[in-house]
Formats: structure tokens, sequence, C-alpha cells
């Protein structure tokens, strides 16, 4: 029996390298990919059905533990000993999904979503806005049409109505069909979503006004993580300062004059002093995993002892336009037709996922640390939220990496 690899072996592993053994069952091996550290995983085996050896892909190491794999192989060999080929059961496995998706229409699909949602609104009114929103405008339109034979054109149908005369709504009952048509690509219903596209074929918004920060819509944000992020393995100062705008919802400036004792590692807490802030009020924010991951990283980055937690090497802080030239370099476009996306609008993009999700609008907007009735943000407004807000900057966290988990080993 052949040695089972590590997970140290394994994450030495060379780009562009010769397959090795997993070990612990016959046959699974893994081959190294583009980037050092990360392979695909595949199962050589004869076919009982046609006598033919075959490769059977299984999934990216490390997304897929070493653990669970060997316990996946194990399950197709069992499969192998009955006599039946595992490729042809899970070739069949796909067909009878996509035969249950042609039947499937986008009523049936919007309640199975609604279903799985619901518990985590943060309050009954959200909860039932959420759905109604697409029983009023979706369904009458598409709600009876199967999701697998649904295009572009026909959302587009649905929000034509209400795209000019009523804006907000037409952005909201968007965001909804597209997170139905998400939850159809996991249930493997479908393989693209047609509301990627929608807004081309839709006429031009009311132009934002100069006042109007470009921003991302929050249903991309996790696909632009990855554009930040094209190479896991190389992380800048001004890639890692964008990011940690966008986990703690603050501004620019905040982050670029950030020093290491404002951060409260104990507590998972960052300490804005007063003259830092645009109000001229301190402000305290939550840190979730991931924005401790970056602080993390930075730690270990810089040779010399440096206050600033983001430098230019030995040039000191960050400038602004080092933000704005990692969004134009990596051409991360927000919600106004050929405009780069600005780090200010991550503060919009916050404010509609909270809006979104249910987040109550005084814990929003104690996050962002606005200013309330008279001009003032008063002590006990910035901090008479703070457990929610803790839950709402780890829950924010999670969605800003949820496709694309950068700094994972750090």
């Amino acid at each position: 029996m052949v040695k089972q690899l590590t997970d140290t072996q394994a994450r030495a592993l060379k780009a562009g390298g010769k397959a090795v053994p997993v070990g612990g069952v016959k046959g699974l091996r893994l081959i190294p990919g583009k980037l050092d550290g990360r392979g695909k995983y595949e199962l050589r085996f004869t076919s009982p059905v046609t006598g033919k050896r075959r490769d059977m892909g299984l999934g990216n190491y490390p997304d897929i533990s070493l653990g669970k794999i060997r316990t996946i192989a194990i399950q197709h060999w069992q499969v192998i000993d009955e006599g039946r080929d595992p490729i042809m059961v899970r070739d069949e496995e796909k067909r009878a999904i996509h035969r249950a998706s042609a039947k499937m229409t986008f009523k049936e699909a919007a309640e199975k979503a609604y279903a799985q949602k619901k518990d985590g609104f943060k309050n009954q009114k959200h909860s039932a806005q959420w759905i109604n929103t697409l029983r009023q405008h979706a369904y009458p339109r598409v709600g009876n049409l199967p999701v697998e034979g649904l295009t572009t054109s026909d959302f587009a149908e649905v929000l034509k109505p209400i795209w000019l005369k009523t804006p907000e709504t037409a952005d909201r009952v968007r965001q909804r069909c597209h997170a139905v048509m998400e939850h159809c690509i996991a249930e493997q219903l479908i393989q693209t979503n047609p509301l990627q596209s929608v807004k081309k074929l839709l006429p031009q918004q009311k132009k934002a006004s100069n006042a109007h920060h470009c921003a991302v819509p929050y249903l991309d944000l996790p696909d632009v993580i990855r554009l930040i992020y094209p190479d896991p393995q190389k992380v800048s100062a001004g890639r890692s300062a964008l990011t940690f705008v966008i986990l703690t919802a603050t501004r620019s400036g905040e982050v670029r004059k950030l020093t290491w004792d404002q951060i409260d590692f104990a507590e998972r807490m960052w300490h804005i002093p007063a003259e830092n802030t645009k109000t001229g009020a301190s402000h305290e924010v939550p840190l979730s995993e991931q924005a401790l991951r970056i602080l993390n990283y930075q730690r270990g980055s810089y040779d010399g002892d440096y206050k600033e937690v983001f430098r230019a090497s030995a040039r000191g802080p960050l400038s602004d336009m080092t933000l704005t030239k990692v969004l134009r370099d990596n051409n991360i476009v927000g919600d106004v037709p050929g405009r780069t996306a600005t780090t200010h609008g991550f503060r919009s993009t916050f404010r509609d996922w909270a809006a979104e999700n249910g987040y109550p609008f005084e814990v929003a907007e104690a996050a962002l640390a606005h200013t309330v009735k008279g001009g003032a943000v008063r002590p006990y407004y910035r901090t008479r939220h703070l457990e929610q807000r803790k839950d709402m900057m780890n829950a924010w966290g999670d969605h800003v990496f949820s496709k694309w988990d950068v700094l994972k080993v750090t």
C-alpha cells in the first residue's frame, strides 16, 4: 500500500509537476495545478462495463481535503465492486437532474430558495418583502416557465415596466431573481445565470450625479475579490488595504492611516481615533475573521519596525491613488456604465447588502459611522449596537470571501 500523502506534502507540490499518489485508496492521485500547492484529484480505474482504463476527476485540492477525497474515492470503488462504472453513474445522475430542471418552474424554484433563506432574515417584515417582490413583479411573466429555458430577455421583460419608473424596486427585483437563479445553479438545475448581463438589455437609468460614488453591486462583490487577487500568492499592500476597506466598510483614509496601536487583537476591535475620521468622533469597528487574516498577513510582510499597517514598501504610508490603481488595473467596474468602481463606493455596496439581508437601519448606519438626525454622531449611537454589529461584520466577511478565500493559510 502506498504511503498516504500528508497535507504538508501536498501544499509543497510545485506547479506543473507529475501526478503523485494520494495513498490509502487504490488509483487515487493528485495532479499539481498551475499554482504551487494546488491541484486536481483523479481516480484511475478499469471500467467493469467496458474493460477500458478510465480517469475520473474528483475535484480540486485544497478545496477538498485529503481525508474527504479518500472517503469519496472509497465510495466510487464500492460502485465499481458492484459492477458499475462510476463515471456512467455520475453522468446518469446529471441527466436525471437535467430532466428535473426541465420541469421546475421559476415560481417553484423561488419558493424553494425562499424556504431555505427565510430563517436567516433578521425580521419578519423583510422576509415577507423578499418573496412578495417576486410574487408581484416576476411571477406574472416568468413564474410558470421552466427555469432551464429562462433567458436574459425573459428577465429584461420582467424589469422593463419598473426599470425607469421605480429603479430602486427594480434593482431589488433583479437582485432577488439573481439569487433564485444562483440557487438553481447550486442545485445543478442550470449552469449559468441569465441575470448576469440583464442590464445590457435595459435602457440606461437616470445618470448618477457627481455626488454618486460608483459602486459594485453586492451580489457581484465575491467575484470582484477574484479580480483583486488574480493570483493568491501575489499579495501587495495595495490589494490588502483595498480588501480591508471592503471588509470593514470604512473610508480609505482611515485605512491608510491605520497604525498597529489602533488594533485590539484580543477584542477583535479596531479603534479609529477621532482625528482620523470624517465626523471628528472616534469609531469602533468589529473585525471579522477575514479582516484579522489581512492584519496577520501584514504583520509578517515587512522587515522592520513600522507603525503603519499598510505601507508602500519603505516609502511610507499608501496614497489614496494606490487603491484606485488596484481598481483600475484590474478593470473593476461599478454600477455606472463605463466607470471604474470607487473605494468609497464599497460603503454603498455594504449598505445595500445590509438592507437586503434584513439588518436594522440603525445598526448599518452605526457601522458606517453616519451622522444621525441633528448632524452629530452621539456616543451611544456608535456603541449601542456593537454586539449586533459584530454578527453583521462576520456575516459580511463571509459574503465577501464566499467565492475566493484568500490568505487562508496565514
